[in-house]
């Protein structure tokens, strides 16, 4: 059941990064088991976490249908959350880092590297359903560190904006080379904050923490503009034939 879900969430994700199903369309269970050759059950878990990464929002009445949001809205919320990270960090480490929180960002750590090595040796295809959470338990880990509850409240807020949090990273193995090499420097990222987190160099923490928002932000950017234009030249082929046959050529 959990490869199941796993797949059923990837293409649901990818046909709204890619504008297959459009801003306001309503996601109708039955139809999508029957495209995707799933069960409602894989399908209703899916869509409850779609809309936890902001992507879907739940109708009044019954059921979900695609949030509406622009590539510039994402990027625009993921500079805020650099910056409110970036604070987290500083505060962190000028607190120290407790065994508790040093065990868990050193386990995160571990597991990025792990998941490198795998996926270049799979055709540099990230194990998402591996990735995706233990890169959130590394940001809400440096987060709690900090002991500020407004921040955490803040973070959260600007985490509702779809693809904005920390754990709605759009990896879905449509480009694989493109995801290993923002995974890479991410991994990166994270090894250079760990170690200016325990050299207490609580400015550097920050800097670190705001550089990897706003990669982060270019990042998202780029996969899903690239991700959109196969289905944007599709739309427009079809335009154009349309408009042929109703002028008769």
């Amino acid at each position: 059941m959990s490869s199941q879900i796993d797949y059923t969430t990837d293409e649901l994700r990818r046909k709204i990064l890619t504008g297959e199903v459009a801003p306001g369309e309503r996601m109708v269970e039955l139809e999508l088991s029957a495209q995707l050759s799933v069960s409602r059950t894989p399908i209703r878990i899916a869509l409850g976490e779609l809309e936890k990464e902001g992507l879907l929002e739940r109708l009044p009445t019954r059921g979900f249908r695609v949030r509406r949001f622009t590539v510039d809205e994402v990027a625009n919320a993921v500079d805020v959350r650099g910056v409110l990270e970036g604070m987290a960090a500083r505060q962190a480490a000028e607190r120290g880092i407790g065994p508790d929180t040093l065990a868990e960002l050193q386990a995160c750590v571990d597991e990025g590297r792990l998941l490198l090595q795998k996926a270049q040796a799979a055709g540099h295809v990230i194990d998402a359903a591996r990735w995706v959470p233990m890169n959130a338990r590394f940001h809400g880990a440096l987060v709690q560190a900090a002991g500020n509850s407004t921040l955490g409240s803040a973070l959260a807020h600007v985490s509702k904006t779809p693809m904005a949090g920390a754990g709605a990273l759009s990896l879905n193995g449509v480009l694989p080379l493109l995801e290993y090499q923002f995974i890479q420097r991410a991994q990166s990222d994270h090894e250079d904050v760990l170690a200016a987190l325990l050299a207490g160099e609580g400015a550097r923490a920050e800097s670190l923490m705001r550089e990897h928002a706003h990669r982060s932000r270019n990042n998202k950017r780029e996969l899903m503009l690239r991700m959109q234009q196969p289905v944007a030249s599709k739309k427009a082929l079809k335009t154009a034939s349309e408009r042929q046959k109703s002028a008769g050529i």
